[in-house]
């Protein structure tokens, strides 16, 4: 709800000062001249004092307003596309199975056999690989 819904509400308003201020007078009870301010913060949030010393919930009531009027809405932040992973983290990792699998091609072009393990390492360096194309939108 904005500033100007509650002054719709109120009688008797009149702005005040330079800035978003206004004095009306008060609904929550028998009020002749002005006796409470109303006054809107910069982040949206309404203000309001009755100098005769009602509560706020007493004012907001006698308008048929609950509580939270005086709050501005809650937008949905904004929250930016992230991936799961930092690109250079990626890279960084691609860069270390690519060694991986190059350690293990010269081997082989040398005629080094593989060990069973060197082998599994080899595998799990491709699946890496495969892997950080998948975090990366690649298919």
């Amino acid at each position: 709800m904005s500033v100007h819904d509650l002054l719709s509400r109120l009688d008797k308003v009149r702005k005040t000062g330079k800035g978003l201020s206004w004095v009306a007078c008060c609904p929550a009870h028998k009020d002749k001249n002005p006796s409470m301010s109303i006054a809107e913060a910069d982040d949206g949030r309404i203000l309001i004092h009755c100098f005769a010393l009602c509560s706020v919930e007493e004012i907001i009531g006698a308008v048929g307003l609950e509580f939270d009027a005086l709050f501005p809405e809650k937008l949905e932040p904004h929250k930016p596309i992230r991936r799961p992973f930092p690109a250079a983290d990626i890279l960084e990792n691609i860069a270390f199975e690519a060694t991986v699998v190059a350690v293990a091609a010269a081997n082989v072009r040398q005629g080094i056999q593989l060990s069973p393990e060197d082998h599994d390492r080899l595998l799990v360096a491709v699946e890496r690989i495969h892997a950080a194309r998948e975090v990366c939108g690649q298919h």
